[in-house]
């Protein structure tokens, strides 16, 4: 059966993407080759080395650009990152200044925040209620 070892978000910058995925959220590099103007680039979550791999992906296609601003406009998450407790998380991050959309909000089952990544993109934090 697959399963998901890859999965990406489109960023505007990926050294900027790199500075705020690994200093501000967490994750540590997995792969970072050059390729020509860009980098295949790839985050995993701390203490998981073998876990699931975030590629940091130029925007480059012009639908690219296009559909994460219709996103943002509309304040739907392009993705979403599990946390152990999502008003810890919020409360952490929002004291080393990241720009948060959604506080915690209860959400049924789940509580759910949602934070902007500076490259374009809205991310959604969930943690069980």
């Amino acid at each position: 059966m697959p399963r998901i070892t890859l999965t990406s978000v489109l960023v505007d910058d990926q050294a900027k993407a790199l500075a705020f995925y690994t200093d501000v959220l967490g994750f540590v590099v997995k792969n970072d080759v050059p390729l020509g103007e860009h980098r295949w680039l790839t985050v995993v979550g701390a203490g998981e080395p073998d876990g699931v791999e975030l590629l940091l992906e130029p925007d480059e296609h012009p639908a690219a650009r296009v559909f994460k601003d219709a996103l943002v406009a509309d304040g739907i998450p392009f993705t979403s990152f599990a946390v152990d407790d999502v008003h810890a998380t919020y409360a952490e991050l929002a004291a080393r200044g990241v720009r948060f959309t959604q506080p915690p909000a209860s959400m049924g089952p789940v509580v759910t925040a949602v934070l902007d990544d500076t490259c374009g993109n809205l991310i959604q934090l969930t943690s069980p209620a």
